[in-house]
């Protein structure tokens, strides 16, 4: 398709997985020649990152009603001079703002991208604001049509991993001086409440009391939910059986020192950690909330266990800790799926984003 301009806007200031879905989508946007450019707020992650990478940010405060009237004047006369074809928006706030700046300007196309699973309330910025709207998984899709966003103005784009070369030797047995045939129950996720750490404590602890090689390692931070999950290990008397490593820079290296990848998550908009950790070779066990069972093949890359079903979790982790030839055949099949089908990649992102942008536009014009 002819090279788009784009501009992308994002009212939060800090950097999760939302934010990286912006970054990775505005570099591989860039990479195949369209314009790209944003708007967010001046003391936000997301601006200096972007920034650093050779990107055009323009800045505006987003909180507060004065700011509002603020934000739409100026994003009118940007949006005007720019002479965008595309406004991406990401969050209530800058949508409400930057949307409506675009309607006054004429922006050809407006497009709210969904990245949650929280329940929809009021369908402002989904039908009234914006043109149309993307989701990160027919999950979040669904919940729009049962609100009653029409079926053809919504459209699903996966958020895509970044794929590096495969770990041959990982560090993480030699920092936390495991055997060799120990075997490794890796989580890797923020610690908030909804990710449910203690469920997947409660789950392996009968597994870990029979078993004297069976470890859990949780990957990720997050006050105070972390103190709490590590007080509720050490009165269980799990502290050398359950290693809690904080944030990490290096999650490859971690993922590659895992026997299989749990994660009893209560919500999810998509879960990209389950592709992540398939990409590592591992087969993976996930809640059947939200978009998690489109980020595997059901019973072929992983298993899938009802949300707060203490017994089936059990259970999931006994079939993959005691079966490593399952786990080998489950771990291969998840990399295929990832590293050689691509359903993925940055480079489907980009394809099914074009796609949506240039029947969108088409149907406008």
């Amino acid at each position: 398709m002819r090279p788009l301009r784009i501009v992308h806007t994002e009212a939060a200031t800090s950097f999760g997985g939302q934010e990286h879905r912006i970054f990775k989508e505005m570099l591989a946007m860039r990479d195949r020649g369209h314009h790209l450019e944003a708007v967010c707020q001046p003391h936000a992650l997301l601006t200096e990152r972007l920034r650093n990478e050779g990107f055009v940010v323009h800045t505006l405060l987003m909180d507060g009603p004065l700011n509002y009237l603020k934000g739409v004047a100026k994003l009118v006369w940007l949006f005007r001079k720019g002479r965008y074809d595309v406004v991406n928006t990401h969050s209530r706030r800058d949508t409400v703002i930057a949307a409506m700046a675009g309607r006054i300007a004429g922006v050809p196309l407006i497009v709210r991208t969904r990245h949650l699973a929280n329940k929809i309330g009021s369908l402002w910025s989904y039908t009234i604001l914006p043109h149309r709207v993307v989701t990160v998984s027919e999950h979040v899709r669904s919940l729009l049509l049962e609100k009653g966003v029409p079926p053809a103005n919504v459209a699903v784009v996966y958020s895509p991993i970044q794929l590096s070369e495969p770990v041959a030797h990982s560090t993480l047995r030699d920092e936390l001086k495991l055997a060799r045939n120990d075997i490794v129950v890796g989580c890797v996720a923020v610690m908030r409440a909804k990710k449910g750490h203690r469920a997947l404590v409660d789950a392996i602890e009968p597994l870990i009391r029979e078993r004297p090689n069976l470890h859990l390692v949780f990957v990720g931070g997050g006050s105070p939910t972390f103190e709490e999950v590590q007080a509720y290990v050490a009165n269980k008397g799990l502290e050398r059986r359950v290693h809690l490593m904080g944030t990490r820079k290096d999650v490859p290296n971690l993922l590659a020192g895992f026997d299989l990848f749990a994660l009893a998550t209560e919500q999810e908009a998509s879960g990209t950690v389950f592709v992540e950790a398939a990409a590592a070779g591992l087969p993976v066990i996930g809640t059947d909330v939200g978009g998690v069972s489109e980020m595997m093949q059901v019973g072929q890359t992983g298993l899938l266990v009802p949300v707060h079903d203490h017994q089936a979790l059990v259970q999931a982790l006994k079939t993959l800790v005691d079966d490593p030839a399952l786990r080998l055949r489950m771990g291969q099949a998840g990399f295929d799926l990832v590293r050689t089908q691509g359903r993925f990649s940055v480079e489907r992102l980009v394809r099914d984003t074009e796609a949506c942008y240039g029947r969108w536009l088409e149907d406008r014009a």
